[in-house]
């Protein structure tokens, strides 16, 4: 159970790089690939069951679950393909994008993401659950994507000139990947201004931790950037802060700006960094059955720290923020996340395609559920459009006084570490929450 527990992901649908993985673990179906070739209904039904069993909602989003199996079950189909069909339009009657069916060569791909040889533009890409648009959650840091300058909740509505009026996520995938040095054209809607961008694929390899010492007028401070929760984060982050503790540093800036989250049990690793004690998440399925996950007493410091959010920090990210502000742990700065609380559990076939179903939501330590809301961090700081540009171009300013964001960050935490040295600290005039 452990091993299917660390498969579960939170609500991004990205599948452009790997911040998901897969539970595919003592959960292959027995039934060999030719059966399924030969009888593709049984396929149907084997997806209308997995989410029967499991879906988030007992209601089905209002839809008559079991008429729908009647309807698809009486269609005869002549081969895999057709049944393709039929299973997502099954889960479409659902109304949402991230429960959704993956035909071998789609699972084939997120199971390629997940591997580390990864190629693409490097966005994060989602679906709006009101509007249908494909929206970007992120842009990876160091891709093709963020150096262009695409940001968070950019809209793409051209991929080569095609509408993606109506598109699914995994079909807009299709059309953005491809081998490393061929381009791609994507169509933004900011701000209601149309921006084509050409990106050239590529193969991107990334470590989701950074970490540096700074130092300051009131001693070293360790920076910590966390750009996915991967399943090597927790490891890394581990290994980060350790070395910072025996560098001796006075405090921390986390920053999960535009961190599109990843495994949620990773999230609760790096929580438990963090946290002496006290709960960090919890998830509820569709019987109201909460189960909780607490710190453990195994925090690696206890010294000031900030963290950094933005509308590009999702899921994962928001598990760690939220739970470290409800805590009283840390300090948020920057704007409102993302706003996806749903937990997916993705599994393997019997005919090696893969369905992803969302089977939880998850809330704060105190109890808030912050799909589509967010969470407001406690201090309030804007860029202008220019400022995220300007960092996206020039990344060594990015963690420096000339990131307004940190700079803030970095002024509430020393007036922290002023506190805990016995210092008195000075009032600042700041913008906060409501």
């Amino acid at each position: 159970m452990a091993k299917h527990k660390r498969g579960l992901i939170l609500g991004t649908t990205a599948l452009l790089l790997a911040t998901v993985a897969v539970t595919g673990v003592g959960l292959r179906l027995a039934r060999s690939q030719a059966f399924f070739q030969d009888n593709p209904k049984e396929l149907v039904d084997e997806v209308w069951q997995i989410v029967n069993r499991t879906y988030v909602d007992g209601t089905f989003n209002g839809e008559d679950w079991r008429a729908v199996r009647k309807t698809y079950l009486e269609k005869e189909y002549k081969n895999p393909e057709e049944a393709y069909v039929a299973i997502r339009e099954m889960l479409e009657t659902l109304d949402d994008p991230y429960t959704r069916f993956m035909d071998p060569t789609e699972y084939q791909a997120m199971r390629i993401d997940t591997s580390g040889e990864l190629t693409g533009v490097g966005i994060q890409l989602a679906q709006d659950q009101e509007t249908k648009k494909l929206v970007v959650v992120a842009p990876i840091e160091d891709t093709p994507a963020y150096r262009a300058g695409i940001l968070a909740k950019d809209e793409i509505i051209k991929i080569d000139g095609k509408s993606t009026k109506g598109m699914e996520v995994d079909d807009a995938v299709k059309l953005i990947r491809g081998k490393p040095g061929t381009s791609v054209t994507l169509t933004i809607l900011r701000e209601k201004k149309a921006i084509d961008y050409t990106l050239t694929r590529a193969r991107i390899e990334i470590h989701p931790v950074r970490a540096e010492v700074k130092t300051t007028p009131i001693g070293a401070v360790g920076y910590i950037r966390l750009n996915q929760f991967s399943a090597q984060a927790a490891e890394e982050m581990k290994t980060a802060i350790e070395d910072l503790e025996k560098k001796g540093v006075q405090g921390y800036i986390l920053d999960l700006r535009s961190n599109p989250g990843g495994l949620l049990y990773t999230s609760i690793d790096i929580a438990r960094y963090w946290l002496k004690e006290g709960k960090i998440v919890s998830t509820v399925d569709r019987r109201g059955e909460v189960e909780q996950q607490s710190a453990n007493q195994q925090n690696l410091t206890d010294k000031p720290l900030v963290i950094l959010v933005d509308g590009g920090s999702a899921s994962a990210s928001e598990i760690v923020s939220g739970a470290l502000q409800d805590q009283k742990r840390a300090k948020l700065v920057g704007t409102k996340t993302f706003g996806k609380g749903l937990v997916q559990s993705v599994r393997e076939l019997g005919d090696g395609s893969g369905l992803a179903v969302t089977i939880a939501k998850y809330l704060t330590p105190s109890g808030r559920d912050i799909n589509k809301h967010g969470i407001e961090p406690d201090v309030i700081i804007e860029l202008t459009d220019a400022q995220r540009k300007e960092l996206q171009k020039s990344r060594d300013k990015i963690g420096t006084s000339a990131d307004p964001q940190y700079a803030k960050a970095y002024e509430i935490l020393k007036q922290e570490i002023l506190v805990q040295q016995g210092q008195p600290g000075q009032n600042t005039a700041v913008k906060t929450a409501p």
